[in-house]
């Protein structure tokens, strides 16, 4: 990953919201897409040409009156993990901290999950919430745990999921728990463990895999099974997965952008028998899946916090929110374990250095998901979450939508 030009503000951590209000002018709306030179050139309206339809750039999908989230029951929330409920062929949205109105005092808990009963790929009509988890009453805390205690396995304040796929009757959660969100010595991840949560009812109700993936506070800082990405099932039969250290706080000065990749057979990962893993190593003087090495880094560079993998069509897309060069970028690449293209920013914050001038600018951005059921490999939409809004800092977070987005 390159080094870019550093945003000339200093940006607040990913938790600084709950703390203090910070007012901006928001940068995001409906914006049109420019006709290509030829639709032009024809002399059609256009309304007429095809090119000229309407994307989402920006459209909030939570924190407004009135709005899909809030008729379930979530007024404010960050992250919004696009899934695939393949068992009904619905979408599911996975939230982080969630709110039950726009004030930092109605904590709904983490994580909570939106669904919807159609997407609309083409971004033509933004994505809009049918029912809440677990029961389809307002939405609720998924996972049975307490914040800010000791559920068991050592000090936690909050669960923060990562990613989520459902196959074969099972839907799974990868989730941090986080031990610190501020003050974290310089080097320390603070994270307390990772884990994976399944539900065979969809959703309704969850439980742990006995295993944990120990974090900083439980003796393992930098872990790099902290936050997971999974990429999908591959028609090889694989499910490919990419790890990287925790860095949700986007404050790890160890991170390093370092990004992992291994395998698992779909019926061993359900088992729990994650040590049935392939790992893609650089082993020999060469790249090879093996069972004889650890994972070995694959791609690194700028400090990175939330990020996302996904197969559309036959390409990989991966998505992630670089820390340093305050911007989400893309990549792709035409297998999990082939040489991926160079970071491209596709929406920033309001640092603006020549590599990110004409990107869509969106103030105290993070996260960037993919969402799984995109148009194209060539027109993603992503999921973007923002600090606040313009209700004087009295709101968390929110997300937003991005449709077209060429990585």
């Amino acid at each position: 990953m390159h080094t870019p030009s550093q945003p000339s503000r200093p940006r607040p951590n990913r938790r600084s919201a709950l703390k203090a209000g910070m007012g901006f002018a928001l940068g995001a709306g409906l914006l049109g897409v420019a006709p290509t030179a030829a639709a032009a050139a024809s002399g059609r309206p256009a309304s007429a040409r095809p090119e000229a339809r309407l994307l989402q750039t920006g459209a909030p999908l939570c924190e407004q009156p009135g709005d899909s989230a809030s008729t379930q029951g979530l007024g404010s929330g960050d992250l919004a993990i696009p899934y695939y409920r393949e068992h009904d062929n619905t979408w599911g949205y996975v939230f982080g901290d969630a709110f039950r109105g726009i004030a930092q005092a109605d904590y709904l808990g983490s994580p909570v999950i939106l669904n919807q009963s159609s997407f609309d790929a083409s971004g033509g009509t933004p994505i809009s919430f049918t029912w809440a988890m677990p029961t389809g009453g307002d939405a609720r805390q998924c996972f049975d745990y307490t914040h800010r205690a000791d559920n068991g396995h050592g000090f936690e304040v909050s669960r923060i999921p990562n990613d989520c796929i459902e196959f074969g009757g099972r839907t799974y959660i990868q989730y941090t728990s986080v031990a610190l969100w501020d003050n974290i010595p310089a080097g320390y991840d603070g994270s307390l463990m990772s884990g994976v949560a399944y539900s065979d009812d969809y959703g309704v109700t969850w439980q742990d895999y006995p295993y944990h993936w120990a974090g900083d506070t439980q003796g393992t800082n930098q872990s790099m099974y902290g936050m997971w990405s999974f990429a999908g099932i591959d028609p090889d039969g694989w499910l490919y997965i990419f790890s990287k250290r925790w860095n949700g706080t986007h404050t790890n000065t160890a991170d390093g952008g370092a990004i992992q990749l291994f395998r698992i057979r779909p019926e061993e990962f359900r088992a729990g028998n994650f040590g049935a893993q392939e790992n893609w190593a650089f082993l020999d003087n060469r790249w090879q899946w093996t069972r004889a090495a650890a994972p070995s880094v694959m791609l690194s560079g700028n400090r990175i916090g939330e990020f996302s993998v996904k197969r559309i069509g036959t390409t990989y897309c991966m998505s992630y929110f670089d820390v340093d060069d305050y911007a989400i970028c893309t990549r792709t690449a035409p297998r999990p374990d082939a040489v991926w293209t160079a970071p491209k920013p596709q929406i920033v914050g309001d640092g603006l250095p020549p590599h990110h001038w004409g990107k869509p600018q969106l103030p105290f951005l993070y996260g960037g998901y993919i969402h799984p059921g995109s148009a194209s490999a060539t027109s993603l939409t992503l999921i973007a979450s923002q600090w606040q809004s313009t209700n004087g800092g009295k709101t968390p977070y929110r997300v937003l939508q991005y449709d077209g987005i060429q990585p």
